[in-house]
């Protein structure tokens, strides 16, 4: 299963704002923004000015690394969203949020979308009865996420869960006594509480 194995940090400090991809450290003074607000790399502090085509392409690179996917999948995911009615780019981030590792982070069960995708893949959860370990396994409206009863037992689990660090969508339900949650709806783009210009993407995949 591929995915970024460097250092997580790195990736906020190059978009400049906090992605939030390591869960609590995020929110204490050691996050690298609060230490760091400048691009790594030698000449981090020396960076030009960015052209239209650098614009683009770091709204792209964004959304890739707040959902933590890799540029073939993120391509697909691009094709898909564009083969569908309605807004491209709306489609496309409607995709990346019904992925089952960013929807166990959006219940709290999980304190980052990696610390989500680690979970998915060593088998914790199941969609309406079933054992999936796929973090890419996209949801449908109506499914059911549950932890498995082995699983419940987690002390991590209800220290995410306690911690609150962000309200649930209201595209999902959260039962926090059943540890498990249901997709009422699809995502609206008011409801993807991300910091991307989707249609930035849309323009560079256009050309």
């Amino acid at each position: 299963m591929a995915r970024y194995r460097d250092a997580k940090c790195r990736l906020c400090r190059r978009e400049g704002q906090k992605l939030f991809l390591k869960g609590a450290r995020c929110f204490t003074d050691k996050c690298a923004i609060e230490r760091r607000n400048y691009p790594p790399g030698q000449h981090g502090l020396n960076r030009g000015k960015l052209t239209a085509f650098g614009v683009q392409l770091r709204e792209k690179q964004k959304a890739k690394r707040i959902y933590g996917v890799l540029e073939s999948q993120f391509r697909k995911y691009f094709q898909w969203a564009e083969a569908e009615r309605g807004v491209t780019g709306e489609n496309l981030l409607r995709l990346l949020e019904l992925r089952l590792d960013n929807v166990v982070h959006r219940l709290g069960f999980a304190a980052s979308r990696r610390e989500g995708r680690q979970m998915v893949a060593h088998g914790h959860f199941q969609v309406s009865g079933r054992k999936v370990s796929i973090p890419s396994f996209l949801v449908k409206v109506g499914d059911t996420v549950q932890l498995r009863p082995t699983s419940k037992l987690q002390p991590r689990i209800d220290d995410n869960l306690n911690a609150g660090r962000g309200q649930v969508p209201q595209w999902l339900e959260l039962e926090p006594n059943e540890k498990k949650g249901v997709v009422r709806s699809l995502p609206l783009r008011d409801d993807i509480q991300i910091p991307v210009a989707e249609q930035l993407i849309v323009e560079l995949y256009s050309k």
